[in-house]
């Protein structure tokens, strides 16, 4: 869809976990949308939610313990919110997604504390553990710093709604035949749910980063900014690039790099094993590489 170091916004962690370049627009960053309730589920209040910047243990006995406790917090809130009929995640579950996040940046940059909070998890968090620092380390390694002034002009704002996006891409998925988590993790690498809106150096624009001469061709007379529309239209992508009968092949069309296919595909597994994890995602932030490290630009202060 666009070159590998032409956007600056995007996803896992990678700095966006996805890619690098720069971005036009200015904005501020994000704070979190008001949510129907701030009051933490049992799990979350029993280990104390932990705050947006707490310190990352660098020990890999403490680190699995913190691992697995904001785990299982996590998936309690996240039980709550999906079975409730409040549109925002609440503010405990935003704080839990964003820990872990920032657990799995922390273990991805380095293979020996990863190796070493791994033997300590459960079968299950081992395995999600595995595929979520393979696509962030996969993602770090292709983002490159951009500057202060380049921060400025990205353009943020807050995701679509959850629920109604899982929607988009489970018709998506009975209408072309393309795993709705394949779309979501796309997604999540692209713009990490639309929380970036700015368009690439070279023109990729939408929620599911399209140039403009592939969205005239596949974009099926939609807005390329408007979600469901970007999602029918790379799922409609994926299928005429080979999916679903070869993944790696389809995502490679999207991204002409093995390591965004590998990250891509790894999110989407785990997806598929606890599709909580979607939402768990969709709560993840948009950081990026500075000269000094990363900065967070989105989310809960």
């Amino acid at each position: 869809m666009r070159s590998v170091n032409v956007m600056i916004a995007a996803s896992l962690v990678a700095v966006l976990t996805g890619c690098a370049g720069e971005a036009d627009g200015s904005a501020t960053p994000q704070r979190p949308a008001p949510s129907a309730t701030q009051t933490p589920s049992p799990q979350a209040a029993a280990m104390g939610v932990p705050a947006p910047d707490v310190r990352i243990p660098t020990d890999p006995v403490k680190l699995a313990s913190a691992l697995k406790e904001t785990s299982t917090a996590l998936n309690e809130a996240i039980d709550g919110w999906t079975k409730g009929s409040q549109e925002h995640p609440p503010q405990d579950l935003v704080l839990l997604s964003l820990h872990q996040q920032r657990i799995y940046r922390a273990m991805a940059r380095n293979t020996t504390l990863t190796q070493g909070v791994v033997r300590r998890l459960p079968k299950g968090l081992a395995a999600e553990a595995r595929d979520n620092t393979t696509a962030i380390a996969k993602l770090l390694s292709l983002a490159h710093p951009i500057s202060a002034a380049q921060r400025k002009r990205m353009r943020l704002a807050e995701p679509p709604p959850a629920k109604p996006l899982r929607g988009y891409m489970t018709r998506a998925e009975k209408r072309f035949g393309v795993e709705w988590e394949v779309l979501a993790a796309i997604m999540l690498v692209e713009t990490k749910f639309g929380r970036v809106r700015s368009a690439s150096s070279s023109g990729a624009q939408g929620p599911m980063q399209f140039m403009p001469g592939t969205w005239r061709q596949y974009g099926l007379g939609g807005d390329v900014h408007n979600a469901r529309d970007a999602v029918l239209a790379a799922a409609n992508y994926l299928k005429a690039s080979g999916a679903p009968r070869d993944y790696r092949r389809a995502v490679f069309a999207y991204n002409h790099d093995a390591r965004y296919v590998d990250a891509v595909l790894a999110h989407a597994r785990q997806i598929k094993r606890d599709s909580r994890s979607f939402y768990a995602y969709y709560n993840w932030q948009v950081f990026v590489l500075s000269a000094q490290g990363d900065v967070r630009l989105t989310g809960p202060r």
